[in-house]
């Protein structure tokens, strides 16, 4: 087969993988949720394609819509381009979102550990001056003596909405 150089066509079999990944690319566009999907930024006809494609709800009628959305994305490369570029950049928005999530759970269950509570308390003063810190010393403290639940889901509700 060929290797797909500039001078040789490319093989059947990598032609095909191309069409599978352009599928798949398809794929993951329609199933994003409705306010990614508002932020995607391609051409009018392959964006309300993919409206059809979200819309269609039987497996076949599903499947077919998809292909046919695929070959559109297949006709305009550039399309395809953007599309993963997009599609990465809200991957890279996701971990950092997931990991800043659970660097805050970390400092909330030091918080609530009563041996680790002195350096959590001071390590949170160093980072967020602005942050009540005498309200989630007590949330702490009620969490220490008396294992509650609330005060516990309290302390990440402070620390989301208060730190950078």
């Amino acid at each position: 087969m060929t290797t797909g150089n500039d001078d040789q066509p490319l093989s059947r079999t990598r032609k095909k993988e191309q069409a599978q990944q352009v599928t798949a690319l398809a794929g993951q566009l329609c199933e994003l949720s409705d306010n990614r999907f508002a932020r995607i930024e391609l051409p009018a006809e392959i964006i309300a394609e993919a409206q059809i494609v979200r819309q269609t709800g039987g497996r076949g009628s599903h499947k077919r819509q998809l292909k046919y959305l695929a070959g559109l994305l297949r006709e305009d490369p550039t399309a395809v381009g953007l599309l993963q570029t997009q599609l990465g950049g809200m991957d890279q928005i996701d971990r950092g979102a997931k990991k800043q999530f659970h660097e805050l759970e970390k400092m909330r269950d030091r918080l609530c550990d009563a041996k680790q509570f002195d350096q959590a308390c001071a390590e949170l003063q160093d980072q967020a001056p602005q942050l009540d810190i005498k309200a989630i010393m007590r949330l702490a403290r009620s969490v220490h003596q008396h294992a509650d639940r609330r005060a516990y889901r309290e302390i990440f509700k402070r620390l989301r909405d208060e730190l950078p």
